[in-house]
């Protein structure tokens, strides 16, 4: 894990800035904070469908908070996710 995300480009700034200004976003990031979970045990967490999880969790991953793996399941593969970074700093 990155322990810090310095942004100082528009595009990075604005991107952060719309992943996290979504309460459901920001609370997935909360969430893996302290541990990695995979996508069904998130949706379970958060009382989400599994399909709106995994459209939150892209979203965090194009904005570089949060990074993915797939590892096999019971039923095929499954997405396990966490925090890329536990802080951001932005340069205006």
């Amino acid at each position: 894990m990155t322990e810090t995300l310095e942004l100082s480009d528009e595009q990075g700034i604005i991107s952060l800035s719309k992943a996290l200004s979504s309460p459901t976003r920001y609370k997935i990031v909360k969430l893996l904070v302290n541990k990695e979970m995979d996508i069904s045990n998130i949706a379970k967490k958060m009382n989400q469908t599994e399909a709106n999880t995994s459209a939150q969790i892209k979203f965090l991953e194009k904005a570089g908070v949060l990074e993915s793996r797939y590892e096999p399941g019971v039923h095929g593969v499954r997405k396990v996710c966490k925090t890329k970074v536990r802080k951001v700093i932005i340069n205006i």
